[in-house]
C-alpha cells in the first residue's frame, strides 16, 4: 500500500476526472501509473530515436519542420 499527499488542485483535478470516467480515484490513480509505467518501459519508435532524425544529412536538424522556408530560401537564392 501506498499513501501519497497532494496538493489541493491535483485533487480536484483527479475528483473531476474519476468522475466523468465513472471510476474511482483509486481506480484513475492505478491506471495512470500503469500507463506511465507501460510509456517508460516501451517508448514509440519517434521517442527511441527523435534526437536522431534529420539531423545527419545536412548538419540540420529543423528540416521536416522548416522545410517550406528553407526550399523558398533555396529558390529565391538562385
Amino acid at each position: 500500500m501506498i499513501t501519497l499527499r497532494l496538493d489541493s488542485e491535483l485533487e480536484q483535478n483527479i475528483n473531476k476526472i474519476a468522475h466523468k470516467m465513472g471510476v474511482t480515484k483509486s481506480e484513475l490513480i492505478r491506471k495512470s501509473i500503469t500507463a506511465f509505467i507501460e510509456k517508460i518501459e516501451h517508448p514509440s519508435p519517434w521517442e527511441l530515436g527523435h534526437d536522431l532524425f534529420g539531423k545527419f544529412a545536412s548538419g540540420k536538424d529543423n528540416l521536416s519542420q522548416d522545410r517550406k522556408s528553407i526550399i523558398k530560401e533555396k529558390i529565391r537564392a538562385k
